[in-house]
């Protein structure tokens, strides 16, 4: 008979200090309700925690950063344009009893929020702010997503846009704008560098008519560039004020040597 009752009560142990003896991790918080009241002074370390069998009831919370993926939303835009974007969300618990409290599951209430203010904010955006203003949106996003999850005890860090896709048909179409854009650009510069070319030369000519022996040195290094660089014979026609400086400086030797 003893044996028998001793062998219950060592069941009974074996039932009861499970439902007993809990251990909280480094990274939870246990929420503990006592006949569905919830017992504040709970939770608030971890490590070994004593609760009452069939009375008190825990929830443990976890703490640690949780990333999710928001499924690929089809958005259109402010300009009428229909894309599909997906995002990444990083979010973890502040308040483990708020979280228990306030919302049924906060990861996927999380979830819905993020997928809604993702489609309204982006729906308020141009295609163009959408490509190249990505930060400002993000930091949009986690704003308001933060407002709102605040009050389950969830606390947003970090949103970021991963993926944006276009239809085929603007995808064409972007390709053959930013080509027209390139040819755009290039013929400004070409025209840009003509006008300071023809700066350029009109200064020179402004200098040569001023020195009217520049101009004949010029000549002649013309000439030599030409004689270097081909073989054919050309005849070019030889200036008369060039001739005439050669016969002044002739003429006036052959006078001196006369006297």
């Amino acid at each position: 008979m003893n044996l028998v009752v001793l062998g219950i009560v060592v069941l009974f142990a074996l039932i009861l200090i499970p439902m007993t003896v809990k251990i909280i991790q480094e990274y939870e918080r246990g929420v503990v309700f006592r006949l569905g009241r919830l017992v504040v002074e709970k939770g608030k370390k971890p490590g070994l925690m004593l609760i009452i069998p069939f009375i008190d009831r825990m929830i443990k919370v976890d703490l640690r950063v949780v990333t999710m993926d928001v499924p690929s939303q089809e958005v259109i835009t402010k300009d009428n344009v229909t894309v599909r974007v997906n995002a990444v969300v990083y979010f973890r618990v502040v308040d483990a009893q708020q979280a228990v409290i306030k919302v049924l599951d906060h990861i996927r209430a999380t979830s819905q929020i993020s997928q809604t203010t993702l489609r309204n904010i982006l729906g308020q955006s141009e295609l163009d702010e959408l490509l190249t203003e990505r930060d400002k949106l993000n930091q949009m996003l986690q704003k308001i997503i933060d407002e709102q999850t605040d009050p389950w005890g969830v606390k947003v860090t970090t949103v970021e846009i991963k993926e944006v896709e276009l239809a085929e048909e603007m995808k064409r179409s972007m390709a053959a704008q930013a080509e027209a854009e390139r040819t755009r650009r290039a013929k400004i510069i070409h025209a840009d560098g003509e006008f300071q070319a023809s700066k350029r030369l009109h200064e020179a000519g402004v200098i040569l008519a001023q020195e009217p022996t520049a101009l004949q040195l010029r000549y002649l290094a013309t000439l030599t560039e030409i004689a270097s660089e081909k073989n054919s014979t050309l005849i070019f026609p030889v200036p008369i004020d060039l001739i005439r400086m050669f016969m002044e400086n002739r003429g006036g030797g052959q006078l001196k040597s006369g006297k």
